[in-house]
């Protein structure tokens, strides 16, 4: 039987809608599902944080105003010259009201951050927890701009700064005088929002370095669809409009995209992976549980409550609910096939009931991780990176896939 995961939750996370309350569950999904929440077991070590201070002369500052920041667990050995950068997940806020909720926490304020964080999956110092990446320079980049790191604005009468592009200038800024600038090897990554947040900045990333320098970018549960829900509405593209109108974010989304689509479509990945220059690899699963209960079947799409079960226990889907998922598998391999083709890009698509799988210890790399071709995700990316190997891996349809570690969620009310 697939493992099964109890994710004790914030009512309104599955229970509200964005678009009647405010936006408020959107903003909390690594409460339920990041590394903050539950690191899956890992044993990685706890970095502190550092404040940019260059940034507040440059204008890059948090939506509250205060700092921006980083935490950094330096490399060593074989690994001292090589850089993985993860861009922290967590949502987005798309109106005043959301944001203004948004900074006075963690994810708009870096006086609400916690001072330490643990390193685990990918971000992980042990090599037998992160067999490929566990003695590089490390850094997570901290998220509170609510934006994916690309608004340029602000609303005086609120006290919000959008300011995520700028925030995402003065971090690298920052890292490449940290000795990023001396690096032979990188790897850009991020989990959810932290993913989408890759895959828009990707081929910034790649334009640090010297064409000499290996860069790649690895995008975790980035793949937010623009898919119709159950009532027949495009909740995620009302969603992204939102935060594109208010936080100014035109203007830092790939010219790629925005030369040929409107600005709204430039936000959802699927959209920018087919001009995407540097190599990538998009890591998520067909049935994203995050997807599945804010965009597919949100609660204001199903007033008479149809879809409660079977939004936070897959077991408890009845067989239409299936037929419609296996629809939503369809339209995520139909987003990644043609990026797929390129020999420099990898995937690993595997059939589970989850969200975010790279930094989470327990889907990473652990004896009973989710398998692929018998390779574990970060074996997977690692011979991808590397070139060492194969790096497609699309599973079949569920249920077939025994070694899942499939999220199931208490209540929804």
């Amino acid at each position: 039987m697939a493992a099964r995961v109890v994710a004790m939750i914030l009512a309104f996370l599955v229970g509200t809608s964005a678009a009647a309350h405010g936006s408020e569950p959107w903003l909390n999904e690594t409460q339920v599902y990041g590394t903050n929440a539950n690191s899956g077991g890992g044993n990685g070590v706890f970095v502190g944080l550092t404040l940019i201070q260059s940034a507040a002369a440059k204008g890059a500052v948090c939506l509250d105003g205060s700092l921006p920041g980083y935490h950094l667990h330096r490399g060593f050995g074989s690994g001292a010259n090589s850089w993985l950068v993860n861009l922290e997940g967590g949502g987005w806020c798309n109106d005043v009201r959301s944001c203004v909720f948004r900074k006075g926490s963690r994810r708009g304020s870096s006086n609400h951050m916690e001072r330490q964080l643990q390193f685990t999956g990918i971000m992980s110092n042990r090599p037998e927890e992160n067999p490929d990446f566990y003695n590089w320079n490390r850094v997570k980049v901290r998220y509170c701009d609510g934006g994916s790191f690309t608004g340029d604005g602000s609303n005086a009468a609120a006290g919000l700064y959008f300011r995520g592009q700028r925030i995402w200038q003065a971090a690298m800024d920052d890292l490449m005088a940290q000795g990023m600038r001396y690096a032979n090897q990188a790897l850009l990554s991020g989990c959810s929002a932290g993913g989408v947040s890759t895959i828009l900045h990707c081929d910034e990333f790649r334009g640090l370095f010297p064409s000499n320098t290996r860069v790649k970018c690895l995008a975790d549960a980035g793949m937010f669809l623009d898919t119709v829900d159950v009532s027949g509405r495009r909740e995620m593209r009302s969603f992204f409009s939102g935060i594109v109108r208010l936080q100014g974010s035109g203007r830092s989304l790939p010219r790629s995209c925005t030369s040929r689509m409107d600005k709204t479509s430039c936000f959802f990945p699927q959209n920018v992976v087919p001009n995407i220059q540097t190599p990538t690899f998009i890591l998520n699963t067909a049935y994203d549980v995050w997807q599945l209960q804010q965009s597919v079947a949100p609660r204001t799409a199903d007033p008479q409550g149809l879809w409660s079960k079977c939004r936070t226990d897959h077991t408890l889907c009845n067989s239409n609910q299936l037929q419609l998922l296996q629809g939503f598998r369809n339209e995520m391999l139909d987003a990644v096939r043609g990026f797929s083709g390129s020999n420099q890009n990898g995937v690993f698509i595997n059939s589970c009931f989850a969200h975010c799988q790279s930094e989470r210890q327990d889907t990473w790399y652990a004896n009973n991780s989710p398998r692929l071709g018998n390779k574990r995700i970060a074996e997977a990316v690692g011979d991808w990176y590397f070139g060492r190997g194969d790096a497609k891996y699309t599973d079949c349809a569920y249920p077939c896939d025994n070694t899942c570690h499939n999220l199931v969620f208490k209540g929804d009310h």
